[in-house]
């Protein structure tokens, strides 16, 4: 500062500083008189920037102090500022040239009171109930004998041998511990990727996935057991898809886990009474199940045995049953002797009967009967009408023969004019037809020319007529011959109607073939 007095301006008792030396001056003052201090207020607006730095306001009824918290020291803030809180904030003031405003860099935030505590409980178990967490529906039923057991506890208390002295003597299971802080400032995010990295385990991995968490914790103040209230601790516990029993502090204590786990024990001993039964008495029950089971088929083979005999008795014995039948087949064979005799006696007079019937007169004149029949039947039978019915089929297939015929002589003469028809039109369409009429084909080599421009860019052209074809710097090529004629005579024409001539162009040059 005495620097700043050496050079004064003549005529001036009042030195003059630049607008960065004021800034410093008053900075360097700032944080030289105050160095580090604690300040009680109430939390105002809280903003957290992408950086990652969190920036907030302490106030009281008349004043408000700026607060900053950088990205680095957010991590080791036991209490996050938010609105409406009353804390006490620790660090040191400095000033910020650039807007002429001083703030607290602020390292530790506190709670200002157990009061300021439950009502900022009391403000999360609100948002957490409205969002649902808290109900019954959502809850998990806790698996009656767990494989395996994960515990969420520290390593070094008395609450993990608690536990397994627990289970020991109740029913010994498997029992995976992941070790975590249980207050301070790791205690929230510690428990929170317990919880996670239980139910996201493999079932049946190396390390397999436990079939029930247990979150323990011994008694404690509120301020100790602050860690289990954190909002992320809770929504943690409540999306978890493995069953989850909370044990934290004592009975009395009660935590925002409590709330949202599926079950909560009193104590960390009584969470592993829950988690287990007891196998003498699991032992004990299957005995006398067992003991039931075997009385229970006892008694229902003797109630089917007396229920058979009393059926039984109530049935006629064998012999009275074959009384009656044993009695008709005696007199069944009594009376078949007499039954035969009878029988065979009406059927004697029976055939005497017939057989004074049968006089020779009589069987002449069935005789001459039956031969007049005969005689009958055998004239009715004559040939004519057969060879009638011979002769008026071979009629009609004689006149089916010639229908025949004739339909076979009609077709063929259609067919012919149709094949006739056809010759004549494709000698119309044929190009040769054409050349007839006066026109000709320019090629070169394969290529037909049809303007002049491609006519330009060929190489050696030729010019078929009607009567040959002609290179052009070339004698004419011979026509073609069919069997010593000309192309023309190769075939014979057949009859038809001359075509009318096209008109020539008025230019007077040829027109497209095509």
């Amino acid at each position: 500062m005495s620097d700043l007095l050496d050079d004064p301006t003549p005529g001036q008792n009042a030195p003059e500083f630049t607008v960065s030396e004021i800034s410093g001056e008053v900075k360097r003052t700032l944080e030289s008189t105050f160095g580090r201090i604690r300040v009680r207020g109430e939390v105002g607006r809280v903003f957290k920037a992408r950086s990652g730095h969190l920036y907030y306001d302490i106030k009281d009824d008349r004043n408000v102090l700026a607060c900053t918290t950088w990205k680095g020291q957010v991590a080791g803030l036991s209490v996050v500022p938010e609105e409406g809180l009353e804390v006490i904030v620790t660090g040191r003031l400095t000033a910020f040239g650039a807007q002429s405003k001083y703030n607290m860099n602020v390292e530790e935030v506190a709670v200002a009171g157990q009061g300021a505590l439950m009502a900022l409980l009391e403000k999360r178990k609100k948002q957490l109930e409205a969002e649902g967490l808290f109900a019954p529906e959502r809850k998990k039923p806790l698996p009656y004998l767990p494989g395996i057991i994960g515990v969420v506890t520290s390593p070094s208390g008395a609450v993990i041998r608690d536990i397994l002295h627990r289970l020991r003597d109740r029913f010994p299971r498997k029992v995976l511990v992941w070790p975590v802080a249980v207050q301070g400032s790791n205690c929230a995010p510690e428990v929170t990727r317990a919880i996670e990295g239980f139910n996201r385990m493999t079932p049946g991995g190396a390390l397999p996935r436990p079939d029930l968490i247990i979150v323990a914790r011994g008694g404690g103040s509120i301020e100790d057991l602050w860690g289990f209230n954190e909002e992320i601790v809770a929504r943690a516990a409540a999306a978890s898809d493995i069953p989850l029993i909370s044990a934290v502090g004592h009975e009395t204590d009660t935590t925002l886990i409590d709330f949202v786990s599926d079950r909560r024990a009193p104590t960390p001993t009584a969470a592993a009474e829950l988690a287990v039964p007891v196998r003498l008495d699991l032992l004990g029950w299957s005995e006398n199940q067992g003991a039931r089971l075997a009385r229970a088929a006892g008694q229902a083979v003797q109630l089917r045995r007396q229920r058979l005999n009393d059926l039984s008795r109530a049935l006629p014995r064998p012999e009275t049953l074959l009384e009656t039948p044993r009695q008709r087949l005696d007199q069944a064979s009594d009376g078949l002797p007499r039954a035969l005799t009878s029988v065979v006696q009406r059927r004697r007079v029976q055939l005497s009967e017939a057989a004074a019937s049968l006089r020779p007169s009589t069987l002449r004149q069935l005789v001459a009967g039956r031969t007049d029949r005969l005689r009958n039947l055998s004239s009715r039978l004559s040939l004519r009408p057969i060879q009638q019915e011979i002769q008026r089929r071979q009629d009609r297939i004689t006149q089916l023969g010639q229908r025949l015929d004739t339909v076979q002589r009609q077709r063929l003469d259609r067919q012919r004019q149709q094949l006739s028809a056809a010759g004549r039109q494709l000698e119309i369409l044929s190009y040769k037809a054409t050349l007839e009429r006066g026109y000709a084909v320019v090629r070169s080599g394969q290529t037909v020319i049809t303007t002049r421009a491609a006519a330009e860019k060929a190489g050696p052209l030729e010019i078929e007529f009607k009567d040959g074809r002609l290179d052009l710097g070339g004698a004419p090529a011979p026509a073609a011959k069919t069997g010593g004629g000309e192309a023309s005579a190769a075939k014979p024409k057949a009859s038809k109607p001359k075509a009318k001539p096209k008109s020539t162009p008025d230019d007077g040059e040829q027109g497209s073939l095509f």
